[in-house]
């Protein structure tokens, strides 16, 4: 039992530490490209400001919120769920920067951790960070260039892609079998519950092709969707400030 027990305390201070080390990579990859974006535009404008951490909170506490809110999907085994997150964090970052969405994207997952403890060893909550970014960085780096309502769009659809294709091998090659491993469940257990909801599903590469690759299709078109909406009308206010000080 103490063998036991000191396994699952190094597994998961293992865990963290790879955690850890994912956000510090992931701050510095929208770190170089903000910057780069700066020098290109020959603006002065800083990466992070004191309004911008302001309302990257506020924006990282309605991602949490809306992250408890998770709802099931009728395709998909009960361990994945459909939340609209993103919307806040990509809102966020197209208002200010691939940095503030990371930040609002960590920042989101700590938040929802304190309102509901994980039920998935903290396996769920990377998953989310990870593959959140995946669609925000992309669509990030597209609007960067051009900042108008044509490369919204097509940044919207570049990140709702990039987020289908990284979330499906990412579930495949590391979430799944880590996912098995901190539960000490077998994988063969993971699959049949994928089973239960669709019998097509009969291996991994058929759980994620048929549950995972739906559901982030699904959950970028809708962010993508509502942001296309809403965006517009509440850029100017989020800018206020940035306009007064005139760093935008």
């Amino acid at each position: 039992m103490e063998k036991t027990l000191l396994q699952s305390v190094a597994e998961n201070a293992v865990f963290v530490a790879q955690f850890i080390g994912i956000v510090v990579i992931l701050v510095l990859v929208s770190y170089l490209m903000e910057k780069a974006a700066i020098r290109r535009s020959g603006s002065r404008e800083r990466v992070l400001t004191t309004r911008k951490v302001a309302v990257c909170g506020m924006f990282a506490a309605i991602a949490a919120v809306l992250m408890v809110l998770e709802m099931p999907v009728p395709f998909a085994p009960p361990f994945y769920g459909l939340d609209l997150s993103e919307l806040p964090v990509l809102v966020g970052t197209f208002a200010f920067g691939p940095v503030a969405g990371v930040l609002i994207e960590f920042c989101k997952v700590v938040l929802k951790v304190l309102f509901k403890p994980s039920s998935t060893a903290f396996v769920g909550e990377l998953a989310n960070f990870v593959i959140g970014c995946s669609y925000l960085l992309p669509a990030s780096a597209v609007y960067l260039l051009h900042k108008t309502r044509k490369n919204a769009v097509i940044a919207v659809i570049t990140g709702t892609l990039c987020m289908t294709v990284f979330g499906t091998a990412f579930n495949a090659v590391y979430l799944l079998p880590k996912f098995a491993q901190m539960f000490g469940m077998p994988m063969e257990a993971i699959i049949a519950m994928g089973t239960k909801v669709n019998p097509s599903i009969r291996s991994v590469t058929g759980l994620v092709v048929m549950a995972v690759a739906p559901l982030n299709l699904l959950k970028g078109g809708l962010i993508s969707l509502i942001t296309m909406l809403i965006y517009k009308k509440i850029s100017p206010i989020l800018k206020e400030g940035s306009k007064r000080t005139g760093k935008r």
